[in-house]
């Protein structure tokens, strides 16, 4: 791609890329709001959500801030125009889905937060599988460097 190319980026890139900034955001702000939850906090839920909380492994906490603070990273790249976020995204994407893996098999969540409780990991999941397309298809049409 040549440089004159690489400088006509779409107005809807922009859009994407606040959007992703954004969501994941609101992600690291989920995770940390998670991880420094009071004791207060943690007794003012059910006691079966203060089970659920409590026995979650260090595997997935792990997992979690990966996906989270990658998928941030993974947006400053896309909005700076840079061709390691595909990269960065698929490591979150990778992350999201050893998160999947324990909520929907390898715990009792559903159980405990019901079925609604499905719509947010498919909605995560959906929208990490979209970044690491697009960081790679805009990448291809030379937006990034």
């Amino acid at each position: 791609m040549t440089k004159a190319n690489q400088g006509s980026v779409p107005i809807w890139y922009w859009a994407i890329a606040g959007i992703a900034l954004i969501w994941n955001a609101l992600g690291v702000m989920a995770y940390v709001m998670q991880v420094t939850m009071s004791d207060e906090a943690m007794a003012a839920l059910p006691l079966s959500q203060q089970d659920l909380y409590s026995a979650l492994p260090s595997i997935y906490i792990a997992a979690f801030a990966i996906a989270v603070f990658a998928g941030l990273l993974g947006s400053l790249g896309l909005a700076l125009r840079k061709s390691w976020a595909t990269l960065v995204f698929a490591i979150s994407l990778i992350a999201i889905v050893l998160q999947q893996i324990y909520m929907f098999f390898l715990s009792n969540t559903f159980e405990v937060l019901g079925d609604g409780a499905k719509i947010m990991p498919h909605m995560i999941l959906v929208f990490g599988i979209f970044l690491v397309w697009f960081a790679w298809f805009s990448r291809r049409k030379g937006w990034s460097n």
